[in-house]
């Protein structure tokens, strides 16, 4: 073991092979909470992001583009927490949820994860605690900044776990005392508790928890380095009362001479092992004995600062990162740490306390010694502590528990036994043999209290065993000790025991525990059956399934005659109602109906189960009285019917609910019997199920049902109740029938009434025949299906005029005109008739009484009651029509009424007017607006005068449109009857609009012309119309464009703009100009001129003319249009007009009219300051090559977009303006870029420089390439280089341009500069693989851990470099395919040792054989060595198959792996080696071979031995044959061959009397005396005498056979000697003992006296305790413990 090392370092990762930039690796933007992230600020090109690394998952790299001032993540979860001035937020980036956020009122300078809740928070000021826990609640405030920490940096905030004491650390520089350390430590320790704060001069602090010699200690260590050296201390906080006080430790700290200015920066403690981690600014790490202080190792491990650290927990280290980006972690070598202490320190106490206290190997020899010398000399109390504190318990053993119980008890003093558990009592938990040993004592003595205080300490190790041993006297503490020992049975047993049942199923669930639930169901009903009943709900109702046998629960239930607890559990059991429980259904119905028939209808009550036996629980129902649940249960009819006639028996309700369950014939054959057997009984309840079944049943069958038992009575209840819910014609009639033959006729008067479904003609007829007393009933048929004729007839024929009477006053007076009408019809007087009219009071429709007269031909005879109605004030239009009509034949003035009257109804007089006379239907139409009737008789009568004024009067457009339209064949004569008659007479403005608006919509423009002349042209009200003016010119512009100018000359009362613009539209552009002139609108004139008549020479004459702005600026838009620049130039100046500077510029431009551009812009810049202006300003001085007026405008104040103007110089090549442009702007990039086309590179340089801007040198750097500048492109390179993704480009153009020694010295400078990146190795490890070969392996080792090594190993695999391409595959882990690339390229790549070392750390196995195969194809002598470190790596058996081949047998080649695996036993190896032992006939080695390892074909070796040439082969055939005990096989193969020693031995070894028997009997035949007697010896104990006597005797061989007679005789006689001495011994043993139990008191001495540990109790010394013969104690005397008793 190298002891050399007491540490283990690690490299977990380097932060820039992840992409992190080396300037994003610092104090300010690098934090490390813990072992699981670190977390990064870093800038991407424009971009601020946070990088998450998991360190767990290097590869996992999380980047989201957040800006903070700092991020720190949680120590476990994947919690982020910004901070961004004074805004904290925290987030949960797993489920992309804010946790919470908050705004602080001062700026925190330094802040850290105190625990997985909790931020500190540190500000200028003070210190707060902000919990994540509380998502609403603020940062509270612990304490404030004491002033030493005024002006310090805080590098550190510790809290210890229960938060009660915090410490905070910073630094700042030393400016004050020269003399001093330039680096000041400043700490604040704070008490929460008493609220006070202590300042400490130091550097590094932290908080830790020890346990020494079995106390609880807290711990505060920190250290200062000072200008008198460097210290580091350890100190007690919070004493535990009744700890010894721990000493205060202040040891030096070592700094080496060349690390003058170093000092501690960071400090950890491992809790594990008691060792304090401190490392320091020059990468110095320190380890120290936290109880002792002593330092036990120091190196250096980073030749730069390690800035942020933190505890490794899956090494009880420490872990950080430093300025390079490497991940490092440092932890103890377990297995060198105390080898390390007692050689390179010999620090012998040290190594005791640290193997004890961290349980470390490498002291376990000196503890064995130090306790045996201890024990050895009577120091039971030390030897005790030793054992106890061994490491890893090593001493803790039964001998050790033996020797202190066997160990003497000093006179007065307590002995060692109880000496040892106590130290084990203070010291921690006892294991399993410990607390046997300890708890059956205290057990014996009833002291079970210290019991149950040891295992609420946590001081016993529970198991099965002690369990057992304390059931004996209490069960629940026994449970508990079940529990904690996790023995499943035990615990169920006692939870049984103990009637806890309800804890059985959650704790046989929580463990996955199976028990067997039925006998422990049983055992528990035998006891509490209360308890076993809740127990089996609980396991049927399992959610997983039962977890018993219902069936079996209810036997046992059951079985102790427990009906209602039974009962109980299969309601609960059964409450899922499935197919399979039907039996047990049937099982708990039965058992109630026998036993308790109220449970057993209240459970079919509610329909619990639907899958019992049905049929048997019908039977049971029935006879148990349940005539209810039992018809629920008949299925068949005959049943049914059996006991649906007991109605008294059953509620109504429910009967008449259950037919709904039977069909229907069922339900009629019940009924039918029903009424046959008691019809009074039962016929209520019959019309009850035939009323709700009705439908089902049919009407007609329970009619006819009825009918059959005559029961009229039933009829008319059933057809009552479905008769208003019936819309069959046939249960209507048959009501009605019955209501009649009941004498139910109110009822007959009702249906008859409200029934709309009964056959009217078959009712009619019905009543008719039936001769009721009251007609009443056929009046309402009659009246509500319009037989009133016939009742007429009937009534008038049969004398009844008086119903006639009452039809038309009581039933229905809107029927009087059909009643007069049939009256008139059967020849009735007319006084009669008058009287009837007379004597109806209600109101009829007089329209039907006109119409039935008028039919007649009998109109004159109303007369009279329509003069009476008018003069009873009627106004109904009706009767006035009826006056009408009369007037209207008997032409009694009837204009004058038509006028007049306001009531009659216009369209139904005109209609009766039309062929009587038209002028009358006229007044009536035009009276009530009937157009469409008085358009038509106008039309038909050439009454186109009337229309005409009616048309203007209506103002109707729709009607204007239907006589305007083009199909109207009198439209002409109408039109002139309207411009001739009805406009000119028209006074009102509406009229003449709409007829005017009419005609527009009728598209007349001709006719609408002649109508506006006549009312616009003529005097009229109507000339001076605007709008009508408006009117008229359009109407000519459209119509008739001769006569507009006319129409623009003669009037001037129209809306000039309006209508030029319309002219315009249509054409008419010299009236349009004519309207502007008219107008003075000179503007819009030259609008027309040049944009319509398109004359820009009028243009300029008119322009000249009127010399107006506005008309310049008309006109100078117009040429510009007209691409007359020049003129329109002149135009805008004359016009002091830049508005339109955009165009101008733009066409000028376009045209290359800089010149004229030039003036106009000049012009512009007196009265506008626009930015396009100056800009184009400055770009046509370009243009036109005045260079010095373009210098003298930017030297003047200007608003030009100079960058646009050189961009757009430089890309018309005006490079020389472009400079100028640039130059004033100070643009040094895109001067650099005119520069290189102006060929001024080393200017060209000088601005790239100033520009810093990679594209810029990327252009400057081309042009440097195409001039073959390779120093200035050098330059510009190196500033390139720098950027990753520019870097393949450029590498790209050197190529392309054939420069690869220039490339690849641009890229070896590159190495050197501080920004180098990965991609700067890479590439030029890829330039070297093409074109430098030979430095590519020198280049490959020294900066390996820079490069990407995938692009790397794809570019050297292309180039063929194989010792490149294996160097890289193991630099990347790629064990495998460097391997493999070894094998495959194996002439330039294979190396042996380097193989050796590759390929055990291959992943994939395959590439073990694969390797095997290589090496026996080209390195058979190596194959061995090979082998050598494959061999716990690879499948021997396979192996042995690849070298055994029956072609090619290559097993000899590797016969020194077979030898050195062959300890491993494995059948084919040791095959492969025995066939080779064979061939080679080394019968020696064979032999061993087979006795040392025996996993072969045992049976085929030794058929195959057995038929060898070789006598010692088949030796060990037979030596085979006695291994397997085929004894007859090896005896029979050693008597062939004569080798009857073996034989003889064989014989023995069988221990077989036959075996032994048959090769005696073989010597004596063959009459071999010599192995006769040797076989005597040999199996004497096999051998029968009496058969060696008889064979002896039979062939004279007394002489060999004496020796073995006195022999065996010898030794029974030496059996019965010893025979005696056991019977004599044991008899005197018994009588001693029960002498002994006579003496022995009932009560042994001490057993009730108080047993203490540290301090005696005042009894006299004891002699020791008497032990049991197997080592046990009987009983333990009083002992000084220091505890009340066990």
């Amino acid at each position: 073991m190298d002891a050399s090392k007491p540490i283990t370092f690690c490299e977990h990762l380097q932060l820039s092979s992840v992409g992190i930039q080396p300037a994003s690796i610092s104090f300010q933007t690098l934090t490390l909470e813990s072992d699981h992230f670190i977390c990064v600020r870093e800038k991407v090109g424009e971009q601020n992001q946070v990088v998450i690394i998991d360190l767990a998952d290097a590869n996992n790299v999380l980047r989201r583009p957040i800006t903070a001032d700092s991020a720190i993540m949680h120590p476990k979860e994947k919690i982020l927490a910004l901070k961004a001035q004074r805004q904290l937020q925290v987030f949960n980036i797993e489920l992309k949820a804010k946790v919470k956020s908050h705004i602080m009122n001062e700026d925190v300078v330094f802040w850290k994860w105190i625990n997985l809740t909790t931020l500190g928070l540190v500000t200028e000021t003070a210190v707060f605690h902000w919990t994540i826990s509380d998502p609403t609640s603020p940062p509270q405030k612990i304490f404030d900044r004491h002033a030493n920490l005024a002006g310090a940096q805080i590098i550190n905030y510790r809290t210890t776990s229960d938060e009660k004491w915090l410490v905070l650390v910073g630094i700042a520089g030393n400016t004050t005392n020269p003399a001093a350390f330039k680096v000041k430590g400043a700490m604040q320790l704070y008490s929460r508790e008493r609220g006070v704060s202590q300042p400490i001069e130091g550097h590094a602090a932290a908080f830790a928890e020890a346990k020494l010699d079995g106390h609880p200690y807290k711990l505060f260590t920190f250290s200062v380095r000072t200008g008198n050296g460097a210290k580091l201390h350890v100190v007690e906080i919070d004493h535990t009362e009744g700890a010894p006080a721990f000493t205060k430790k202040a040891v030096d700290v070592f700094f080496p001479p060349e690390a003058t200015n170093d000092f501690p920066v960071a400090m950890q403690v491992s809790q594990q092992h008691g060792i304090i981690y401190l490392v320091t600014k020059y990468g110095f790490i320190h380890l120290y004995d936290l109880e002792t202080g002593a330092c036990i190792y120091m190196n250096r491990i980073s030749g730069e600062t390690i800035f942020v650290t933190a505890e490794h927990e899956a090494s009880n280290g420490i872990i950080g990162v430093n300025k390079k980006g490497q991940v490092l972690s440092v932890s103890v070598d377990e297995n060198t740490m105390i080898p390390y202490i007692l050689g390179t320190l010999s620090n012998v106490e040290l190594a005791f306390k640290l193997a004890s206290r961290a349980n470390l190997p490498g002291a376990d020899d000196l503890y064995v010694k130090q306790y045996q010398q201890l024990f050895q000399s009577g120091q039971f109390s030390e030897a005790a502590k030793i054992a106890a504190n061994s490491p890893r318990g090593i001493l803790r053993t039964a001998q050790t528990i033996e020797a202190f119980k066997g160990a003497p008890v000093a006179q007065g003093g307590l002995s060692p036994i109880l000496q040892y558990f106590g130290v084990l009592l203070e010291k921690g938990e006892l294991n399993k043999l410990e607390s046997l040993e300890l708890a059956r004592p205290v057990l014996q003595q009833g002291r079970k209290q210290l019991l149950e205080k040891w295992l609420k300490e946590n001081k016993l190790e529970c198991s099965e065993e002690l369990g057992d041993v304390v059931r004996l006297h209490d069960m629940t503490l026994a449970l508990s000790v079940y529990l904690r020992a996790n023995v499943p049975n035990k615990v169920v047993a006692c939870f049984a025991e103990t009637g806890q049942t309800d804890k059985i199923l959650l704790y046989a669930k929580k463990v996955g525990y199976s028990p067997d639930y039925a006998a422990l169901l049983q055992h528990i009903m035998r006891t509490n059956p209360d308890k076993g009943t809740e127990f089996a709900m609980s396991l049927v109702n399992e959610e997983g399934g039962p977890l018993v046998d219902v069936e079996r629960v209810v036997d046992i239930f059951m079985s102790q005659n427990m009906i209602q607890p039974a009962t109980s559990f299969l309601l609960d059991a059964l409450k899922d109602n499935r197919p399979e429980q039907g039996p047990l259904q049937t099982r708990l119905l039965e058992m109630n109906l026998v036993h308790a028939p109220q449970v057993a209808d209240a459970i079919l009550g509610n329909k619990m189960f639907t899958h019992y036996d049905k049929a048997r629980v019908a039977n049971l129902c029935e006879k148990a009285g349940l005539l209810q649940r039992a018809l629920e249960h008949y299925e068949d009819i005959n049943d049914i019917k059996r006991v649906v006639v007991h109605t008294t028996a059953l509620s109504p309700e429910w009967l008449v609910e259950y037919f709904s369950k039977l069909t229907t014939d069922q339900t009629m054959e019940c009924l039918k019997e029903m009424l046959r057997l008691n019809i009074r009984q039962n016929l209520q309840v019959v019309v009850q199920i035939a009323t709700k079944y009705s439908d089902i049943l049919g009407p007609i069958k329970i009619v006819e049902m009825f009918e059959s038992f005559k029961s009229f009575q039933g009829l008319y209840y059933y057809l009552g109740s479905v008769v208003n819910l019936s819309q069959d014609p046939e249960v209507h009639f048959k009501y009605i029938q019955a209501a009649t033959r009941t004498n139910q006729l109110g009822e007959v008067e009702r249906i008859c009434r409200e029934s709309n479904f009964y056959n009217p003609e078959k009712v009619k007829n019905f009543l008719k025949e039936a001769k009721l007393t009251n007609q009443l009933p056929l009046i309402i048929v009659c009246d509500r299906f319009d037989f009133v004729h016939d009742l007429v007839l009937y009534l008038y024929q049969n004398g009844l005029t008086n119903f006639i009477e009452v039809y038309v006053q009581r039933v229905n007076s809107a029927r009087t005109p059909q009643v007069v009408g049939g009256l008139l019809d059967v020849d009735c007087d007319e006084q009669t008739i008058k009287s009837l009219l007379a004597s109806v009071t209600g109101n009829f429709p007089v329209d039907e009484l006109v119409e039935e007269v008028e039919n007649r031909n009998r109109l004159k005879l109303i007369l009279p009651w329509l003069e009476a109605r008018v003069q009873a004030g009627s106004q109904d239009p009706p009767v006035f029509n009826a006056l009408a009509k009369i007037f209207i034949d008997s032409n009694n003035n009837p204009e004058a009424f038509l006028k007049e009257n306001n009531i009659y109804e216009p369209l139904v007089v005109g209609k009766y007017c039309e062929k009587r006379d038209p002028y009358l239907a006229f007044i009536a139409y035009a009276k009530g607006f009937c157009d469409d009737e008085l358009v038509h008789i106008t039309n038909e009568n050439a009454m186109f005068k009337q229309q005409a004024r009616y048309l203007v009067k209506r103002r109707r457009p729709e009607l204007w449109a239907q006589v305007l339209t083009p199909d109207n064949m009198h439209r002409r004569q109408l039109i002139d009857q309207i411009i001739s008659t009805a406009v000119p007479e028209s006074t009102d403005p509406d009229d003449v609009s709409v007829t005017v608006k009419a005609f527009m919509v009728a598209d007349l423009p001709m006719e609408l012309i002649e109508l506006l002349e006549k009312i616009i042209v003529e005097p009229t009200s109507f000339s001076d119309n605007k709008s009508l003016q408006n009117l008229l010119i359009l109407t000519a512009i459209r119509a008739d464009k001769g006569k507009v100018v006319g129409y623009i000359n003669k009037l001037a009362n129209y809306d000039v703009q309006e209508i030029a613009k319309i002219a315009t539209e249509h054409g008419l552009y010299e009236e349009a100009l004519t309207i502007y002139k008219k107008h003075n609108q000179h503007a819009l004139a030259m609008t027309v001129l040049v944009e319509h008549i398109v004359s820009l020479d009028r243009g300029v004459e008119y322009a000249n003319n009127v010399n107006l702005p506005e008309v310049w600026s008309r006109l100078a838009k117009a040429q510009l249009d007209g691409l007359r620049i020049k003129d329109s130039i002149d135009s805008y100046i004359k016009a002091e007009d830049p508005t339109n500077f955009s165009e101008v510029i733009e066409i000028a431009n376009h045209a290359g009219k800089h010149d004229d551009l030039v003036r106009y812009l000049q012009m512009a810049r007196k009265t506008l300051r626009e930015p396009k202006i100056d800009t184009e300003l400055a770009y046509a001085y370009a243009k036109t090559d005045r260079l010095h007026d373009m210098e003298e405008f930017l030297s003047l104040t200007n608003v030009a977009d100079i960058l646009s103007v050189g961009e757009k110089c430089f890309e018309d090549e005006l490079y020389q303006a472009s400079k100028l442009l640039f130059g004033s702007i100070n643009n040094w990039a895109r001067l650099a870029t005119t520069l290189i086309y102006l060929g001024e590179t080393q200017a060209a340089v000088e601005s790239a420089r100033k520009a810093g801007n990679t594209q810029v040198w990327k252009q400057v750097q081309f042009a440097c390439l195409e001039k073959k500048e390779f120093r200035l492109a050098q330059i510009c390179g190196l500033n390139i280089v720098v950027h990753a993704e520019e870097l393949p480009v450029l590498i790209r153009e050197y190529e392309k341009r054939g420069y690869f020694d220039e490339v690849v010295s641009l890229l070896e400078a590159g190495l050197s500069l501080e920004r180098a990146h990965m991609g700067i190795f890479t590439e030029l490890s890829i330039l070297y693989s093409k074109y430098r070969p030979e430095k590519l392996m020198e280049h490959l080792k020294l900066f390996v851990a820079r490069i990407n090594i995938p692009k790397a190993i794809k570019a050297t695999e292309k180039a063929h470099l194989w010792p490149e391409l294996v160097y890289l595959y193991i630099k990347y882990d790629e064990f495998d395919n460097a391997a493999l690339a070894m094998m495959e390229r194996s002439v330039d790549a294979w190396e042996h040792n380097q193989f050796k070392e590759i390929v055990v750390k291959v992943a994939n196995i395959e590439i073990y054989y694969k390797a095997l195969s290589f090496y026996l194809s080209e390195q058979p002598n190596l194959l061995n060595d090979l082998l050598t470190v494959l061999m716990t790596r690879i499948d021997h058996s396979r192996v042995v198959r690849m070298f055994q081949h029956k072609d090619n047998d290559n097993v000899p080649l590797i016969k020194p792996y077979l030898i050195a695996v062959q300890h491993l036993n494995i059948e084919s190896v040791n095959d492969a080696y025995n066939d080779l032992l064979i061939e080679e006939e080394d019968y020696k080695t064979l032999r061993d071979s087979i006795d040392s390892f025996d996993n072969f074909n045992t049976t085929g070796l030794a058929r195959r031995l057995e038929g060898s040439e070789l006598l010692e082969f088949r030796r060990l055939a037979a030596h085979l044959y006695k291994k397997t005990k085929r004894w007859d096989e090896s005896i029979a193969l050693s008597k062939r061959d004569k080798l009857f020693k073996d034989a003889i031995v064989t014989a023995g070894v069988s221990n077989s009397t036959e075996v032994a028997e048959e090769l005696l009997s073989y010597f004596v035949d063959i009459g071999n005396k010599e192995c006769f007697a040797a076989i005597l010896y040999i199996c004497f104990d096999l051998l029968r005498p009496d058969v060696i006597a008889e064979l002896s005797w039979q062939h004279g061989l007394n002489d060999f056979y004496m020796p073995y007679n006195i022999q065996n005789q010898r030794r029974l006689v030496e059996r019965m000697t010893a025979l005696e001495k056991e019977v004599r011994e044991r008899s005197e043993k018994e009588k001693k003992k029960e002498q002994q139990e006579e003496e022995e008191p009932i009560i042994t001495p001490g057993m009730g006296g108080r047993l203490m540990i540290t301090q005696g109790n005042g009894f006299a010394p004891q002699a020791p305790p008497q032990m049991f013969p197997g080592g046990g104690m009987m009983g333990m005397p009083p002992q000084m413990t220091g505890y009340a008793g066990f």
